[in-house]
């Protein structure tokens, strides 16, 4: 059961950045324009790295490849989408409250993100070579 669970939840988190890594392409004009409207710089060559990142991302996180290596980066586009693009701070009424809504909902795909980095994430052992035992 734990497997099915894992696997599940893995695949889930995956879909939820490969589809809107496809949509950058797709819905391009309207993402180049959040971008532009929150004073982004450079926001084709990111938008196109976003898309291409969160595609390969995704795909590797469904053939379980790198999986805690991915889920970290993930992790750092979260934090960097959150703060640039869902800055509830800065706007006020219904605009704010539901750039609020996206910032909270972003921070548990977050912390999904760390705990399956956690999980995959190779564990080493230190062994001690300077026992004293024969």
């Amino acid at each position: 059961m734990n497997t099915v669970l894992l696997t599940t939840g893995r695949i889930m988190l995956a879909l939820y950045f490969l589809i809107p890594g496809i949509m950058k392409f797709v819905s391009w004009d309207m993402h180049i324009g959040l971008m532009e409207k929150h004073n982004m710089p450079f926001v084709p060559v990111l938008l196109a790295a976003a898309g291409i990142f969160q595609i390969v991302a995704a795909l590797l996180l469904i053939v379980n490849r790198y999986t805690a290596i991915v889920a970290l980066l993930l992790a750092g586009l979260v934090l960097v989408i959150n703060v640039n693009l869902h800055d509830f701070w800065n706007l006020a009424g219904l605009e704010g409250a539901h750039e609020m809504q996206n910032f909270i909902k972003n921070l548990g795909i977050f912390a999904g993100l760390l705990v399956l980095s956690g999980h995959y994430w190779p564990s080493f052992k230190v062994v001690n070579t300077d026992s004293t035992e024969k």
